[in-house]
Parts: structure tokens; C-alpha cells; sequence
């Protein structure tokens, strides 16, 4: 069996990082709607509308995060989401 690959995760603000880390998932709420991204996901450039950022880390609870507006940019199995 392959091994399970995880997604590496960045939130970061201007003058701070939120969180960094390997996740199960991320959902953001893109333009157009929600998206859910797995590790391998294609790479992707999207700006973020106001809405909930949802993430799993790796052994523990799924977490939410509030945001007003934001960039996305996805690459080589690593999200970074600018807010």
C-alpha cells in the first residue's frame, strides 16, 4: 500500500504567521465557492472571499479560522493562504 501523503499548510498574516503545518485537509471559501483541498492537488492561484477557513491537522480536532479576504496558492503538496 502507498504511503498516505499529507498537505503542508501555511496561514499567514502580514505581520504574523496564524499557523503552519501537515493537514489532512483545507477548505477555503474561494470566489466561487468552497474548496477542499487534499495533498496532490493540483497547483492553483485563487483569491479568497470573506468566509471560514476549516483545516484537520494531523491527529487532532478540525479547526476553523474567520477571514475577510485572502490569496490561495497551492504548489508540490504545499498551501499557503494569505490574510
Amino acid at each position: 500500500m502507498a504511503e498516505k501523503r499529507n498537505l503542508i499548510l501555511t496561514i499567514t498574516r502580514v505581520d504574523q504567521p496564524v499557523f503552519s503545518g501537515q493537514v489532512e485537509y483545507v477548505t477555503v471559501p474561494g470566489i466561487d465557492g468552497e474548496m477542499t483541498l487534499l495533498a496532490e492537488h493540483a497547483a492553483l492561484i485563487s483569491p479568497l472571499k470573506e468566509g471560514v477557513i476549516r483545516y484537520k491537522e494531523i491527529g487532532k480536532e478540525a479547526a476553523e479560522l474567520a477571514v475577510k479576504m485572502g490569496t490561495l496558492e497551492i504548489s508540490n503538496n504545499h498551501a499557503t493562504v494569505l490574510i
